[in-house]
């Protein structure tokens, strides 16, 4: 870190005036200001590089954007008072990127680098080599990547990739493939041609399971630890930061990273590889809440990168891309699908000839599921259990009119500790406030009758436990997640997205209480189930080793036929028609404007395009969802536009007019905008 003193500041002979960005999170200050660089920092203050300067009166951060002869300003320039380092960590790439983000989510630029670039750690930077010499592109044909042979179309997309045309594919990932190993191979040829790769999972436990292939396809040892980097907010702040260093010096060659992973600006980028992109974890929680599904699309536009996206699913917005073209699919051979599939049976809860177990009462777990697991068992495999929630008895409902159970002091959900065969849930307590509850009483019909609305992970194991005895039954989910499980006879009870792999496959998965995924009130929660479902049977073994599949849904439904015929394409592809038809994303686009109600009146009396666009509401804030300093706001409510997607800029800049001509003003609570919003109400 340099800096100046007054008394011995002259103006730099070159360039002498900065064009600076400053960090203020401020929408009517969101633009450059021009300072003046003193010529001891003339050689440091290149653009790219972090700086402090004097915004009214206090030392703000920034970022230098250009260097420049004169000014248009003409008063008097403030200095640059120092270069925080003389690293350029923003790039004109990134830069460009920022900007498009920044526009089209209807944010501020300073945001979008809070997101794009980590903290600075001065230890970590004098860690770090200097900047790797470029290695360039190879020669020679392109290998098939190992693990690889029944996808011959990877091949093309390989050579496209490392002729550095800009191709985009689409792969969906076989049952019963470790997608984190076929992708691990896939980087490693890559890298093999003198390039980089980014790739881009959901969560930290995808980062170690793929990072960990990673290692084994570049073969293991220094050269692994050398070759792979993980970007990751979990290694805590020096340790990200020097590894985000590593990367874009050119040191690390395959980069693996959750979602600010997609802004790395890293120099000799060949491909990107964004897997499970209907993830929920994408979806970023701070302003501009941009999804990196988008900003890699957005990215893969303005530099031309390849870009591949992978998933055991098919989410509408991936169908959209191969639909008009911009995406290609990447096939298996004719056939590979209904080999590796197990077989999938589909009963819903409501047809009494399948919902009896052993003693002949109603339950969760019909005669069909039960034989499934004994013969699992029988042949020394472990079975999976997927339960939608974890806990005991997430949800107690009343006995009578199913409506779900409240305390009555804060009206909060009642929730049991365990469950008695005789007398049904006990050790009953209000799971906001704690008070015990020892006399319920429903509120609407009277009845002191309570029942289990979900039957959490905790009670389904000791269910299955009394079923089988002797039998090992696991749990998987919520801060216990296990990895792996070994090819034995076991019983893992898992919530969706828990799931442990199991050596050599599941011999039987269960999937129950599919109404609690599919209820829920949201437009993705078809795709969502469908997305976790599709998910846990790629674990079972194919059906020509046994594997099979119980699904509690109706087999009629178009979500359980897609898993019954392993068809989450022709599912993504119906589900598109479907919402083009009503007009939902991604057919459409839908700007979500939050706010107070006075203030969306306002912006419904003062947006100039109002007549443009389709305006929905304004209706309450959906539950779940706060606004910032939600405390002090009265009365939120919620704004849609839905936009087609030819207008979007457009509409996207006014909206960005509108908030700036607000920003200024005091008094007046800040709206708040999403594009396409997860939950849209």
């Amino acid at each position: 870190m340099t800096t100046t003193r007054p008394a011995t500041r002259v103006p730099a002979a070159n360039a002498p005036v900065a064009r600076v960005l400053p960090l203020l999170g401020v929408p009517h200050l969101d633009r450059e200001f021009d300072y003046q660089v003193p010529e001891t920092l003339s050689e440091e203050a290149v653009p790219g590089t972090r700086v402090r300067v004097r915004f009214a009166g206090r030392l703000v951060d920034g970022f230098i954007v250009g260097r420049a002869s004169e000014s248009g300003h003409r008063g008097d320039l403030a200095w640059v008072e120092r270069v925080v380092s003389s690293e350029a960590v923003l790039t004109p790439a990134l830069l460009r990127l920022v900007e498009v983000v920044a526009r089209r989510w209807v944010g501020m630029r300073s945001d979008v680098l809070r997101l794009a670039i980590p903290p600075r750690h001065a230890a970590a930077e004098k860690s770090v080599p200097d900047t790797e010499p470029p290695v360039g592109v190879g020669v020679g044909p392109v290998e098939l990547p190992r693990g690889w042979d029944d996808h011959p179309m990877v091949a093309r997309f390989l050579e496209a990739t490392t002729a550095g045309l800009p191709a985009r594919a689409v792969w969906t990932v076989p049952p019963g493939r470790d997608w984190a190993v076929s992708l691990a191979a896939l980087a490693d040829s890559v890298r093999r041609r003198g390039l980089q790769v980014l790739l881009i999972v959901p969560d930290q436990r995808d980062v170690d399971r793929l990072a960990e292939a990673c290692r084994d396809a570049v073969g293991g040892g220094s050269a692994a630890r050398d070759l792979v980097t993980e970007l990751s907010a979990s290694v805590g702040p020096s340790a990200r930061y020097r590894r985000w260093l590593r990367g874009i010096r050119g040191h690390a060659r395959i980069i693996v990273g959750t979602r600010s992973a997609v802004f790395a600006p890293l120099p000799e980028l060949g491909l990107i590889i964004l897997h499970d992109d209907g993830d929920e974890s994408y979806v970023e929680p701070r302003a501009p809440y941009p999804h990196t599904r988008d900003v890699a699309v957005q990215r893969s536009v303005l530099d031309g990168t390849p870009l591949l996206f992978s998933s055991v699913d098919r989410t509408p917005e991936v169908a959209e891309y191969v639909r008009r073209g911009w995406a290609h699919e990447v096939s298996p051979r004719p056939g590979l699908i209904r080999e590796l599939a197990p077989r999938v049976i589909a009963v819903t809860d409501s047809d009494p000839a399948q919902a009896r177990d052993v003693a002949g009462g109603r339950t969760r777990l019909p005669a069909v599921a039960l034989t499934m697991a004994r013969e699992s068992i029988d042949v020394d495999a472990p079975v999976l259990v997927q339960v939608p929630r974890k806990g005991y008895i997430p949800t107690l409902l009343c006995g009578t009119c199913r409506s779900p159970a409240r305390c009555r002091r804060c009206n909060g959900p009642i929730r049991a500790g365990r469950m008695d065969a005789v007398y049904g849930p006990v050790d009953l307590a209000c799971g906001w406030c704690g008070v015990p509850e020892t006399s319920y009483r429903c509120v609407d019909c009277g009845s002191r009758a309570l029942r289990a609305g979900v039957v959490g992970a905790g009670r389904t194991a000791e269910e299955l436990g009394r079923m089988f005895p002797g039998i090992r039954v696991r749990t998987s989910g919520g801060g216990d997640i296990l990895d792996t499980v070994p090819a034995e006879p076991a019983i893992v009870v898992s919530t969706p997205g828990a799931e442990p792999v199991a050596t050599g496959g599941y011999g039987a998965a269960l999937l129950l209480d599919s109404w609690a995924l599919l209820s829920r009130p949201d437009l993705r929660a078809v795709q969502n189930a469908l997305r976790l479902w599709i998910g846990a049977a790629s674990l079972v073994r194919p059906a020509s080793e046994g594997g099979k599949v119980f699904l509690s849904a109706d087999s009629e439904s178009p979500v359980a036929q897609a898993l019954v015929r392993w068809s989450p394409q022709g599912w993504a592809e119906r589900e598109l028609a479907d919402r083009s038809e009503v007009g939902f994303p991604p057919a459409v686009h839908m700007f979500a404007v939050d706010g107070p109600a006075a203030s969306l009146a306002e912006f419904l009396e003062g947006f100039r395009l109002i007549e443009r666009v389709e305006v929905l509401g304004p209706v309450d804030l959906p539950p779940g969802e706060e606004l910032p300093g939600h405390s002090e706001v009265e009365d939120p409510e919620r704004v849609l536009l839905r936009v087609p997607p030819p207008q979007v800029g457009e509409v996207a800049s006014e909206l960005h007019a509108f908030i700036v001509s607000r920003s200024g003003r005091r008094g007046t609570h800040p709206l708040r905008v999403r594009l396409d919003p997860v939950n849209i109400g």
